[in-house]
């Protein structure tokens, strides 16, 4: 395995952070603060889609060339 490889493979180590993210539900299990109506604990969830779509695009586009 070459080297410039195996420093590429570190990127999937940034795909653990929506995993824990939501994998402690301590972390968001209130109901406040609400934004606009909407509990903490939906919002909160939800906001990890496009944070995870950005973090997935991230790591895809720096391990390409695998």
């Amino acid at each position: 395995m070459r080297e410039g490889d195996r420093s590429r493979k570190h990127w999937y180590w940034l795909l653990a952070v929506p995993l824990f993210g939501l994998l402690i539900p301590p972390i968001y299990n209130d109901a406040d603060p609400t934004l606009i109506g909407i509990p903490f604990f939906y919002w909160y969830q939800l906001a990890w889609v496009p944070v995870s779509v950005a973090i997935t695009l991230v790591v895809y586009t720096k391990t390409r060339g695998l």
